[in-house]
């Protein structure tokens, strides 16, 4: 048999060179699943050293999105751009081609989707429904990745695991299982090479932001800043045992809600890439027939989904980002479960009360001091000059108010306010965008249930809730500021919004009757207590002068006096309760459900101690006096005919 032929010297060369790359690619490769954490230095050493895989993938990415931009430059310069319908097939092309990019493009897209700042209005929609739904891949391979990061076999860590996925999505697959323990589970499993492509890709996508920030002057925001932001989130996403911390916690905080359901973690089946926790069986929300098969209303578990959410966002600050209808199961028991917490996101307190603020100024149409609401809140620049957004917000705004904050289209408010984002120097915070997103996908399921749902009138019970209840010094201002018109205090208002707070299905009314005397009694209620003040005089003096009237016509004329004589009418007598500010909050109080008298008189102790009600005593006394003087010299002392020729 002859011997095999030796490799010539140039193919040992090849072969050597390849190997040298393979070798380098596998490097890279393993440098870049090293990393726990996003760091675009440490991306950048790993890939502009070593160009092999890199020229590789650009090849993959940019070739196609080049074509398609120079498509998208030919239609400009052909004007077909201007034609509407030509300009939405090309933005779902655009998301059609992002979507096939793979994972870090399609978290791009979804993360652009939330920028009205920097996305025109026509593509932000098509980008807003890019889904990270993928092929499941090889069962194989996620048994040997459980292997690998949980250091033992797979049966002898679940009693039973099926091999073939329930689901798969951009960073992973889930598989039902079981535990030797009895408990059914669910088990989240990383796609294999996962944060290889990630860093890869996120290397590429952060260059070419930063090329288009250097090149395209239309450009305003900062989106290498954008991508640095993407990629934090995305590591975090990929970090398992981050989401299981979040999932706790987020448990922890909604423990007190008898109706959120949050699946159980199991550490000790957990690590970076594998997750396994608590197998929950519910149905869609959006499936209306089996959650009324399950007997509950479909609009009863909407409105536990929206008052959970805006507590997470008003209240705790740290809320779900992606409450898609996967995410959100209608329980047999009643309850609403939460699922997948790979993208929670925090607000600061200062923000949470920003918003609040600027939903008072809304509702007020106060549209000047909303404009600063969004300097303070991060969307705009300091130095940035307000007269031309004030009635751009007013346009806005303006018309869909008409109707009253509750039946507020949240959606074609915000499609109208994305285009004054994208003509004005305006920045959205990454924590608002991921609100955005929040609010827009819960209106989405909610409207699935009720065509009529109103994410605005669903949330304001709970803004006007936290208004009254919050005892925070920016929201007391704010509360003012709803009530007051100037030095003049609106009932009407003080109505709607303790209205609006008791439809809330978490009112905590002797909270909110604390509060409102709170409110009374602080510096800012300084007004109210002063017309409160003004009310009893003017009621206590129209009372005695009536008494002072009816005692003179009792006696001999020669002995009533002067000014007296000759009074016919007298004036009707009104209980005191029927002080317009006294009646006013009694019939707003009477209104409320589960409210009784004892309530009030519970705290008559607490409000005879305090030193505000001594000083409008004195201050209810005060004025009595100057009143019964002036009443003493001019109506009792001197003859009508007298005062008729007085100047005036």
């Amino acid at each position: 048999m002859a011997s095999p032929a030796s490799p010539s010297p140039a193919s040992t060369e090849i072969n050597q060179q390849t190997t040298l790359e393979n070798t380098a690619e596998i490097g890279d490769f393993l440098e870049a699943a090293g990393l726990l954490e996003y760091d675009p230095a440490a991306i950048t050493r790993i890939y502009a050293g070593h160009p092999q895989r890199l020229i590789k993938r650009v090849w993959q990415t940019l070739v196609p999105i080049g074509l398609f931009l120079l498509g998208v430059g030919f239609d400009w310069v052909t004007g077909q751009l201007a034609n509407t319908d030509h300009a939405r097939d090309r933005a779902k092309e655009a998301a059609d081609l992002v979507a096939s990019l793979g994972p870090a493009f399609i978290k791009a897209g979804q993360a652009l989707s939330t920028r009205p700042d920097i996305v025109p209005p026509l593509l932000l929609e098509e980008l807003a429904q890019l889904q990270d739904q993928l092929p499941g891949f090889d069962s194989a391979l996620a048994m040997a990745c459980i292997e690998e990061d949980l250091g033992a076999k797979v049966s002898e860590i679940y009693a039973q695991l099926d091999p073939e996925p329930i689901s798969a999505a951009s960073l992973g697959q889930v598989h039902k299982g079981r535990l030797h323990s009895g408990e059914a589970v669910a088990v989240k499993v990383q796609r294999p090479g996962l944060r290889e492509q990630i860093t890869l890709d996120l290397y590429i996508v952060r260059n070419i932001a930063a090329w288009l920030n250097r090149n395209v002057g239309l450009i305003r925001s900062d989106l290498v800043a954008l991508i640095d932001e993407l990629g934090k989130r995305v590591f975090e996403e990929m970090d398992y045992c981050n989401e299981a911390s979040n999932a706790e916690r987020f448990a922890d905080l909604h423990r007190p809600n008898s109706r959120i359901a949050v699946p159980k973690i199991y550490r000790e089946a957990t690590s970076r890439r594998v997750l396994t926790m608590e197998w929950i069986d519910g149905v869609k929300l959006t499936n209306l027939e089996a959650v009324r098969s399950l007997g509950f209303d479909p609009d009863d578990m909407v409105n536990i989904g929206v008052d959970c959410s805006l507590q997470q966002l008003l209240e705790h600050g740290f809320f779900h980002a992606d409450p898609h209808p996967g995410n959100l199961l209608a329980l047999k028991d009643g309850r609403l479960a939460y699922l997948d917490f790979g993208m929670m996101s925090e607000v600061s307190r200062e923000s949470r009360t920003g918003l609040i603020q600027a939903v008072v100024h809304l509702v007020n149409r106060n549209f000047s001091q909303l404009s600063k609401d969004f300097v303070s809140l991060g969307f705009l620049a300091e130095d940035v000059n307000l007269e031309p957004i004030v009635p751009a917000f007013e346009n806005v705004f303006g018309q869909a108010m008409e109707m009253g904050v509750s039946r507020m289209d949240f959606k074609a408010v915000t499609d109208d306010l994305s285009g004054v984002m994208y003509r004005f120097p305006f920045q959205v915070p990454p924590y608002y965008a991921l609100i955005i997103r929040s609010l827009v996908t819960l209106e989405g399921i909610a409207l699935s249930v009720d065509p009529d749902f109103k994410i605005l009138g669903a949330a304001y019970p709970y803004f006007a809730r936290r208004l009254m209840e919050d005892p925070d010094p920016s929201l007391r201002e704010s509360l003012k500021e709803m009530l007051f018109d100037g030095d003049i205090f609106r009932w009407q208002r003080l109505d709607n919004l303790i209205a609006s707070a008791a439809q809330g299905s978490q009112l905590d009314l002797e909270g909110l009757l604390d509060q409102v005397l709170d409110f009374l009694f602080s510096a800012q209620g300084g007004l109210l207590r002063q017309q409160l003040v003004d009310a009893v005089v003017e009621r206590v003096d129209a009372v005695a002068w009536g008494a002072t009237l009816r005692l003179s016509k009792r006696l001999p004329q020669r002995l009533q006096p002067p000014g007296l004589r000759q009074r016919l009418a007298l004036p009707p007598s009104d209980p005191m309760l029927d002080l317009e500010p006294i009646k006013q909050l009694v019939a707003i109080l009477q209104g409320l459900p589960g409210f009784e008298p004892q309530l009030l008189l519970k705290r008559l102790p607490r409000v005879m101690s305090e030193p505000d009600l001594r000083s409008m005593g004195f201050q209810m006394a005060q004025g009595l006096a100057q009143r019964g003087v002036v009443r003493l010299l001019r109506d009792v002392l001197v003859p009508p005919q007298t005062r008729s020729v007085q100047p005036v």
